[in-house]
């Protein structure tokens, strides 16, 4: 038997510099990040040049400022930052002034940095562009003419074009459209005379289908006009998604869309707005170069028609690609499997990059690097007992190939090991695969762990995406279930110790899986949906409809919502239920896991429940993560001995 160290509770959440919302400008990396002081919410940006990450970094805002989105209720991308010949102007939004910014900069010559490591040079004072106002921005700014800012803001449940004069302090927005429902990606070139971005309607979500616009403006930022590209001229289907509009030049274009079932590049030139040429089409099955738009400001795309890269999900892991005047040029090989955050400037670029024996780090390159890139120059060293991912096929819910990632235990003896089966959230998320370290916390401690990318996962293509469409509850509980039967008939687990953790989405995948089975022995879950009635009725504007989808039209199929509400099935639940919920969660109503635990416990269900006062959708602070791993262990123990 090899007797690995277990991987100690300290270090499962190592605080690092994250980079959050990094930004690529000239030879200038950009990034957010929290500034700890007192009790209060706050956070600055930083600037420090690439390649260079001995220096020390340069905080640009004050310690005044909250900067954070909220745009349709997840957020994004808060800041952007956009050169225009000698200037930087940087413009973020401030959660405590509920109003946009902006300052101005000029680059410091290259003594400036050396000597006092200031490296941008403030032109001007912090400016309160907008007034107070009760809504959500978008950070996917524009800059027209150097004078105006264009943005989308979302106010009373509408989603609005307006522009500000960055001359004029606490002004209010002057409102350009109003959109008929949700919009974003708002994109332009810098100098450029056009206008993109795209809009959805209910009952679709973005990723299900949207529309993509084009408009030109006028010497005062007015629209002249609005075209909406014709989807009959990429394809008959009836549904098409539009994945980060992004300009590579004045009149190039490129976005992708998934008409052939796969998020596929698209090039359009656009001289006129009645006449958008389409250049050429990256008709690639397999591919997947989009992704679900959860969140804001998402980047799988960057740099210019000469020099243009780009991101793809390629089955179980990720690629870099890079193309010339629309015709690709090759795949570059890299130690790595899971990338995101991709910037081009000039010869320079960046993105996150991590695998499964690599810990998630900000690769800082030059083009010409990119051959010369080994995981002996960029891998983290790992600790002998690490799990790595294994990529795991198997048969899902009605005989569909499915994927898994397998971590396996490095407590080798003959004895079969305990289970963790994990469903992610979303549900129209994935696992990738990359280190983890809360997975390394119980393969250490002797549990094989198992995370599903059931039907209804991102990046495996349109049709698995749509498996869950009308049988949420059901085909991810059962891909589940299924996977555990393999693991049991190859003699791999303990049948009597088998779990399930669900966060959100995945907590509804893991108390359904509990259900009149009993495969599996317990369930740990993180602010679960419980009850699709009260997620209908309450949840935030963007996830209003998304149940149409998942269950059905809500007037129509009130049976159904009830009946796949684990709320509802308190009664065909026999296993020990551990859940954690945040008292600030305003996408799931803590109450509704008080009352769900109370029912259980009624009901002679070993349940309990660990509330935190200041969390919301998701548990944020370290003190917290790690009392939601103690509490785990010990609940694991105590019912699983």
């Amino acid at each position: 038997m090899i007797n690995d160290k277990e991987l100690k509770i300290e270090d499962v959440y190592k605080q690092k510099t994250h980079f959050n919302e990094v930004s690529l400008v000239g030879d200038l990396i950009f990034w957010k990040d929290n500034l700890n002081i007192s009790e209060e919410k706050n956070n600055a940006l930083f600037v420090r040049p690439i390649k260079k990450d001995e220096w020390i970094p340069q905080k640009l805002t004050g310690d005044g400022f909250f900067i954070n989105s909220s745009f349709h209720g997840y957020g994004g991308r808060s800041y952007k930052c956009i050169q225009s010949k000698n200037k930087i102007y940087i413009i973020w939004i401030d959660k405590l002034t509920l109003s946009i910014w902006l300052q101005e900069y000029q680059i410091n010559n290259y003594e400036s940095y050396l000597n006092n490591s200031s490296y941008l040079k403030s032109i001007s004072e912090p400016k309160k562009l907008s007034k107070e106002l009760i809504g959500n921005f978008d950070a996917n700014f524009v800059l027209i003419n150097r004078k105006f800012i264009l943005g989308i803001v979302e106010i009373n449940e509408r989603d609005y074009l307006y522009s500000v004069d960055i001359n004029v302090c606490e002004q209010d927005l002057k409102i350009l459209k109003e959109f008929d429902n949700f919009a974003g990606s708002l994109s332009s070139y810098q100098g450029g005379d056009f206008l993109s971005w795209i809009e959805w309607d209910s009952p679709f979500m973005p990723w299900e289908n949207n529309d993509l616009f084009f408009a030109n403006l006028d010497n005062n930022s007015q629209i002249k006009k609005i075209q909406k590209f014709e989807k009959t001229r990429i394809s008959n289907c009836d549904n098409i998604s539009f994945f980060q509009p992004y300009w590579l030049s004045e009149n190039i274009f490129v976005c992708s869309e998934d008409s052939s079932g796969w998020w596929n590049l698209i090039f359009l030139e656009i001289n006129q707005l009645e006449n958008i040429v389409i250049k050429k089409r990256i008709i690639k099955k397999y591919y997947e170069y989009g992704m679900p738009q959860w969140v804001s400001g998402i980047s799988l795309f960057s740099g210019t028609q000469e020099s243009f890269f780009c991101l793809a999900r390629h089955e179980d892991y990720w690629v870099l690609e890079t193309y010339k005047n629309f015709a690709f040029i090759k795949r570059i090989d890299l130690p790595f499997t899971n990338f995101s955050d991709l910037h081009v400037s000039g010869n320079k670029l960046i993105f996150k990059a991590s695998s499964n024996n690599s810990q998630k780090q900000l690769m800082e390159l030059e083009i010409d690097d990119l051959s010369n890139l080994s995981s002996k120059n960029y891998f983290i060293n790992i600790s002998v007992s690490t799990s790595n991912a294994e990529t795991f096929w198997f048969e899902g819910y009605k005989k569909k190939r499915t994927h898994a990632f397998i971590y396996n235990s490095k407590l080798f003896n003959t004895k079969k090991l305990p289970l963790i089966v994990k469903a992610h959230s979303g549900p129209t998320n994935y696992f990738n695969g990359e280190l983890n370290n809360e997975v390394n916390f119980w393969t250490s401690r002797g549990w094989l762990v198992a995370e599903v990318n059931y039907g209804g996962s991102s990046c495996f293509g349109k049709d698995y995406r749509d498996r869950l469409n009308g049988n949420w509850g059901i085909v991810d509980s059962e891909d589940c279930k299924a996977l555990v039967r393999i693991l049991i008939k190859k003699g791999l687990v303990d049948e009597s110790k088998i779990v399930i953790f669900g966060n959100s989405a995945g907590g509804f995948t893991a108390l359904n899986a509990l259900c009149s089975d009993p495969l599996f022995k317990a369930a740990i879950c993180k602010y679960p949906v419980i009850d699709l009635n009260q997620m209908h009725f309450n949840t935030h504007r963007f996830e209003k409809n998304y149940l149409n989808s998942l269950i059905g039209q809500f007037n129509t199929n009130k049976k159904t919502y009830f009946e796949r509400s684990p709320i509802n099935k308190v009664k065909h639940i026999f296993q020990p239920v551990l859940l954690f919920h945040g008292k600030e969660d305003y996408v799931i109503d803590y109450k509704i896991s008080l009352q769900f635990n109370k029912e259980l416990l009624k009901n002679k269900t070993h349940s309990e429940i660990y509330l935190f006062e200041n969390e919301g959708h998701g548990i944020k602070s370290l003190n917290n993560k790690l009392k939601y791993l103690q509490i785990s262990e010990l609940f694991l123990n105590k019912n699983l001995p």
